[in-house]
């Protein structure tokens, strides 16, 4: 990587993040994740939005250290050793919380960096050297006004921010098929079907079927049965440019209901 982003537009990604184990394992999807960073500048900073900061208010941490979330429970304790110890930017908190003032924007310095952001950021950034910024999503509007949030983004880009939406379109834990959780690959038949759709809508730029995700079929009503892992997709969508060249990768659908499917825009 080269220290150019101030004179580049930086990509904005969509990861799916999966189980926190992909934090700290050695596999196909954290492989991908390894490989991102050099294929674009260093960034001057990046902005997470993942799908464990749900608030009542659009919020953006604004701490000088954020702290390292262990949000989950139930995984060995070397997963909750894990520290991710970037720093945050205060100034560019507040930028950001200025440019958002009409959604309400404000700062919080209560939170952190949860797994949906250090679990991705570490294999990308192993030296925890660039400042990380969470927004958190606001839980509840409609899907119109993450996406119309996310496109108040695109400037950020190109001041060499780095911007990851943190989630995964299809994300059922109460279907989840843990026997299939060592299977590289396993999908029912509706998840396979919903991924497809995803990515179609996504390459024909259907922006209406993404943002109106609940007027769809039970494929997407089955991999969205709750909206907090599909929204941060919205924001990288918004932040997306009509020229953006787009890769897709990691795209498996695994333990039967969800996927890794994963987006890059420019």
């Amino acid at each position: 990587m080269n220290d150019g982003a101030s004179n580049t537009v930086m990509p904005v990604f969509f990861i799916g993040h999966g189980s926190p184990m992909n934090a700290i394992e050695d596999n196909q999807f954290s492989k991908v994740w390894q490989s991102l960073s050099g294929s674009f500048p260093k960034p001057k900073a990046i902005l997470c939005i993942s799908a464990h900061w749900v608030t009542k208010e659009t919020s953006i941490t604004s701490n000088e250290n954020p702290p390292t979330i262990h949000d989950f429970g139930g995984f060995p304790k070397e997963l909750f050793e894990v520290l991710y110890p970037a720093p945050g930017n205060v100034n560019l908190a507040t930028e950001i919380a200025t440019e958002l003032k009409e959604f309400n924007c404000i700062t919080d310095a209560s939170w952190g960096l949860d797994h949906g952001t250090w679990s991705i950021v570490r294999h990308i950034f192993p030296n925890a050297d660039i400042p990380v910024l969470q927004l958190s999503i606001k839980g509840t509007i409609d899907g119109n006004y993450h996406y119309q949030l996310g496109k108040k983004l695109i400037q950020f880009r190109k001041q060499g921010i780095l911007i990851i939406g943190s989630g995964n379109l299809i994300h059922n834990l109460g279907l989840v098929d843990w026997s299939k959780v060592n299977q590289p690959e396993f999908g029912y038949d509706w998840a396979i079907e919903a991924n497809q759709m995803f990515k179609e809508w996504v390459l024909t730029n259907n922006i209406s079927n993404l943002i109106e995700y609940k007027k769809h079929g039970i494929q997407i009503q089955n991999s969205i049965p709750t909206a907090e892992h599909y929204l941060p997709f919205l924001y990288v969508l918004g932040a997306k440019q009509d020229d953006d060249q787009i890769q897709i990768f990691n795209d498996k659908v695994v333990m039967g209901s969800l996927n890794m499917t994963s987006f890059r825009f420019g």
